[in-house]
């Protein structure tokens, strides 16, 4: 493989930010897939819902939003701050697809 190649592939694993900016409020859109689902779901259904909600089709998801996705989830895991305000969940730890969401107690 030669360099340019490698930078290709980097660039589609990370978007660069600039471009990220047509899936703003991603995070939330997570949030309320994951809540879509009950709480916890495996992050490719997920992803294709929130490429539903912004009106993409689920059988053509573009690269760019699933690795904006992935991208979001897990920097907003890592964070434990942000982690806390969406209450992200990995329910298998660290490098889990099933990704997860603390569901708001319901009074009683």
């Amino acid at each position: 493989m030669d360099q340019g190649q490698t930078l290709t592939r980097r660039r589609k694993a990370n978007p660069p930010r600039d471009r990220l900016g047509r899936y703003e409020r991603l995070g939330e859109r997570i949030r309320e897939a994951l809540m879509h689902f009950g709480g916890e779901a495996h992050r490719r259904d997920v992803i294709a819902q929130v490429a539903r909600d912004l009106g993409h089709d689920v059988r053509n998801i573009p690269e760019e939003l699933e690795a904006a996705a992935i991208q979001s989830f897990e920097e907003a895991w890592r964070d434990e701050a942000r982690r806390a305000a969406y209450g992200f969940t990995l329910r298998f730890g660290e490098g889990s697809h099933r990704w997860g969401v603390r569901m708001p107690e319901l009074a009683h």
